[in-house]
């Protein structure tokens, strides 16, 4: 039986997108307005506060209105349990390779 987790797909739906994942590179080194992300990502303000909207669901940015400038920094989520389940699947996709290298190695056949 196939187990949802609403906090990981919420998280993986927000980092599927390459655009996305550029905002949250460019927080890593700094904080910064949706404006100034709209202008690096050659976007418009629309477009960018979508993205932001869905990182912000998700708990990878958030922000904060001063005046008429709206701030982005990186969330409080570490994306722990995001991490852990690539572990289980990365464990899982190694066990079914190394069972493959041990199929195959079982029924070479032995030169004559």
């Amino acid at each position: 039986m196939v187990q949802y987790s609403p906090g990981l797909d919420t998280a993986f739906a927000a980092l599927s997108d390459a655009t996305r994942r550029g905002i949250l590179e460019r927080l890593g080194r700094e904080d910064t307005s949706i404006s100034d992300l709209a202008q690096t990502f050659e976007m418009t303000l629309t477009g960018i506060k979508k993205h932001v909207q869905i990182l912000e669901r998700a708990g990878l940015l958030t922000t904060e209105k001063v005046g008429r400038v709206r701030t982005c920094r990186l969330g409080p989520r570490r994306l722990e349990d995001e991490t852990e389940w690539i572990s289980r699947y990365r464990q899982m996709v190694e066990a079914r390779l190394d069972r493959l290298g041990a199929f195959l190695e079982n029924t070479k056949e032995e030169p004559s």
